[in-house]
Parts: structure tokens; sequence; C-alpha cells
């Protein structure tokens, strides 16, 4: 599939569509299927290499940045550069955009969302940051117990390791040059989570839409999305499901984490913490490429859908776009 923005031209009369921008189009099938289900109009902009004449007007509608921060591991290695070009390019012209160029930006650096976390009074394991190989040696050095090393621009789980020994160091510098795309990466307190169970905290337009439970026994790739998911849906250890949706889950952090989304630009957004023994949230991840788990929400009867839900936002945000067909035949 090619990007169209090349080809793009802003006619007078066009009508507003959802223009979906994205990099992997199996994530994105289930969204489709909502929105002709509802008979929303939508566009995919799929964007890996991009050629944008800035001088051109873009078309109207809604913008929905789906762009994913581990598009690199499927052979997209310029994705996310060419999307923060895009997100500027449209929010200059006006354009609703939903997750903007400020959320672009806090999506690829571990180091600024744990800023932005706490600067809302959010949980965050203790961080220490290391730029090149030998800061990140010098920084493993000072830990007297495990913890977790992760790339500042990771996604899907991608590169996080938990560090228990001097070999373990070793493992991560030696590949030092690839396992980093911009040279930083962040040292992290492993909080072990109670249960061995984190929460995933969704987010769909301004509102906490539900939680999810994800077992944490499997490693460190939590990604819901159904084309994700290999193998059995169960754990072994207690019969539970690996992903589960929790009804009326609320706790005391909802309204500082609607804030940090807020000011981030993040309207569709999942978050993650993990829960210690005191019931303390240690938020450690946040994503704008939220997916869901449809076995999950069956097992609920599908009363909550995520893909549902964002279909509905998308399409109430089209409504709200002016339309206005001009008439030049003459009177």
């Amino acid at each position: 599939m090619i990007s169209p923005i090349s080809t793009l031209t802003e006619s007078i009369d066009a009508k507003p569509v959802i223009h979906i921008l994205h990099e992997n189009s199996v994530w994105i099938e289930p969204l489709i299927a909502h929105l002709e289900l509802n008979g929303l109009p939508y566009r995919e902009w799929f964007i890996d290499g991009a050629e944008l004449d800035m001088s051109a007007l873009p078309p109207k509608g809604v913008f929905y940045n789906r762009m994913s921060a581990s598009s690199h591991t499927r052979d997209h290695r310029f994705a996310w550069e060419a999307t923060r070009g895009v997100m500027a390019w449209l929010e200059s012209h006006g354009r609703r955009v939903i997750n903007n160029r400020r959320a672009t930006a806090l999506e690829v650096s571990k180091v600024e969302q744990v800023i932005a976390l706490r600067d809302h009074g959010l949980t965050a394991p203790h961080t220490v940051a290391a730029t090149g190989v030998n800061s990140f040696r010098q920084a493993a050095a000072r830990w007297d117990r495990p913890f977790i090393v992760k790339p500042n621009r990771g996604g899907k789980g991608t590169g996080v390791t938990l560090v228990r020994n001097v070999r373990d160091v070793d493992a991560v510098a030696n590949t030092f040059g690839t396992y980093t795309l911009d040279g930083t990466v962040v040292l992290q307190e492993y909080v072990k989570p109670a249960e061995g169970r984190v929460l995933r905290l969704e987010f769909i337009g301004g509102r906490h839409y539900y939680t999810v439970s994800i077992d944490t026994e499997g490693g460190f790739d939590l990604c819901p999305s159904d084309a994700c998911q290999v193998g059995t849906a169960f754990c072994p250890a207690d019969g539970r499901a690996k992903f589960e949706v929790l009804e009326h889950h609320e706790t005391e952090e909802v309204e500082r984490c609607l804030a940090f989304l807020s000011d981030s630009g993040m309207e569709v957004a999942a978050m993650e913490a993990a829960p210690d023994a005191k019931g303390q949230l240690h938020f450690y991840d946040v994503n704008i490429n939220t997916n869901y788990n449809a076995e999950a929400e069956a097992r609920l009867g599908n009363a909550r859908q995520g893909m549902r839900a964002i279909a509905e936002f998308l399409g109430g945000e089209l409504a709200k776009v002016p339309f206005h067909r001009h008439n030049f035949a003459s009177s």
C-alpha cells in the first residue's frame, strides 16, 4: 500500500471523512469493520515513506493518528518521523487531529513520559536515563537489585529486559547500536506486580473506558491485539485469562490520568501500571496506538467494545466538521 499524501489535492466540494494514519493494516481491521457498520466514510493513510507538498491543503475531515512506536520492527523505519511532519502540516491548517503532534512526540520518549507522569502527580518507578553504551554500563553498575532496561523508543514491549546480573548487562551493551534507535535507554526499578498482573487503563475521547488486567508470566509483550496473540489465551498457573476486562474498575488516579492525557494531546490511549502489594499503581508506559482484546470483551458479553467506541467517537467528531457545498451555477 502506498501513502496517498503525495497525490492529495483539496477540492472545495470534498466531503469530510475520517482519515486513519497508520502503518499496520492488520491492527486497524477491527476499527474499519465498526466504521463500515456505522456507515462512516473513511480513508486509510498508510505511512511508511511520504512525499509531502507543504504548500498543498490537507483534505477536510477528522484525522486519527494510529501510528505505532514499534513501526520500525515491521521494516517501517521512518514511518514515525514522517508522521510527525504530517501532524505539523495538518495542525498548521487547523484540521481536527486526534492524538496530535505533542502526543506523537511523547509516544516515542520513555524519558519524557516519566517526567510528564510525575508532573501530574502520578507515581512512576525510579528511573535513570542513559545515553550511550558507556553511560549505560556506568548506570547499571550503581544498581544493587534487579531492574528493567528498555529503549527510550520501544513499543509493544520491544527490548524490555529484566536485568539480574552482569551477563544481562553485557547482553544489552553488546547490541547497544541496534538495541536503541536514539542512543538512549532507561533503567527502571522493577515493581513486582501483585498477583503477577499489571493494569492497562484504556481511555477514549477524554474518558476512562475500561481497565484490563494482564498476566505478565509470558514476558513484556503485552499487546492486547488479537493479531498479537500466539498460543493459549489462558495462564497455566491459575487458569485465568491473560487479558481480563475489569467491570466497574475505578482508581483514585483516574482524574490525574485524564489531566495527563489532556495536556499530552492523547485522546485515544492506554496507560499501563503495576500495582504493588499495597495497591499503589506505578505507571510505566503510555501509548496512543492502543488495541483491544476481542476475547476479553466477549467474555463480558461485548457490552464494551473498544473499537466500536472509537468508531462512535470518530463519527461524533466528524459530525462537527463544517461542510458547505458551493454552488457556482448562475442565478
